[in-house]
């Protein structure tokens, strides 16, 4: 199925979830000069437009990034990722970077990128974002379940991959974690993090418990909604990213910026923010 477009919901607030802990994440791979990998199974088109096109449709990023980039006094890790998206635009919001373009700011001249997008039209835009980055950046038009087997183990044994389908074919979820079972016996040590939506259907949740039974000794999940679910069922009222292998800093940067992020992004008054854990 290649009807999904990202650009509808750039700098939506499962965008800036997202992308906040990437940016952590990669963050703390930085503090070793040691360098690494960055995956990205399901990469998108890389920068969109948010004054033309898809994203100006729902205008999702009115509820997302453009309430955080006029917020005062954000926490400093909050405050990191605002400036992040700020050197994509001038006076006004215009840009939002997706993922790919969001690590490329953290890596340095020895880190490599690997990026799969399988839609053709995302795809061109993606090698148009990245060109000219030589051998440090590789796009391929492929579906990233199937390509990351062959990243792995990637040469400095060392990776943050993230795993972000669009999930409207419902296999997806059973790919998710069909993929980290086998990404781990390839690469038990890279950090793997899967975004998700919170949705009223079970798929989500069933998802999170098989990848727990895996038994995985370190991971990390976050969650956070935005409102209450719709009378109708439809909808994704929230999101959350689970971590395979999270930096050990992570837990308590959540714990102190999450209730800061949860309440500026809320819609009404049953959004809520959780985080489980298991770090040995």
């Amino acid at each position: 199925m290649l009807s999904y477009r990202h650009a509808f919901h750039a700098g939506n607030h499962a965008d800036v979830l997202k992308h906040y802990v990437l940016g952590l994440v990669l963050d703390y791979m930085n503090q070793k000069d040691k360098p690494y990998w960055y995956i990205d199974t399901h990469a998108g088109a890389g920068l969109y437009s948010l004054t033309e096109g898809y994203a100006t449709q729902n205008a999702e990023f009115e509820q997302g990034i453009a309430k955080l980039m006029s917020a005062d006094n954000l926490p400093k890790p909050l405050t990191n990722f605002v400036a992040q998206i700020k050197r994509f635009n001038t006076n006004s919001l215009e840009f939002y970077p997706g993922s790919p373009i969001v690590a490329q700011d953290f890596l340095r001249a020895d880190d490599k990128m690997r990026l799969f997008e399988l839609h053709p039209n995302d795809c061109k835009l993606l090698i148009e974002n990245f060109r000219g980055q030589g051998k440090q950046v590789k796009v391929e038009m492929q579906n990233g379940f199937a390509g990351i087997k062959a990243c792995l183990p990637p040469p400095p044994r060392r990776a943050a991959v993230l795993i972000d389908p669009p999930y409207e074919d419902k296999q997806d979820y059973q790919h998710v974690v069909n993929m980290i079972k086998d990404s781990l016996t390839r690469f038990s040590t890279g950090t793997y993090m899967v975004w998700y939506p919170i949705l009223q259907r079970s798929e989500p949740a069933e998802m999170i418990d098989d990848l727990i039974d895996l038994g995985l000794p370190n991971w990390l999940n976050v969650e956070m909604t935005i409102q209450e679910p719709s009378t109708e069922g439809f909808g994704m009222h929230g999101s959350g990213l689970f971590i395979v292998n999270p930096p050990w800093t992570l837990p308590k940067i959540l714990e102190e910026t999450m209730p800061v992020l949860t309440q500026l992004l809320a819609l009404d008054g049953a959004a809520s923010y959780a985080i489980d854990s298991q770090i040995v």
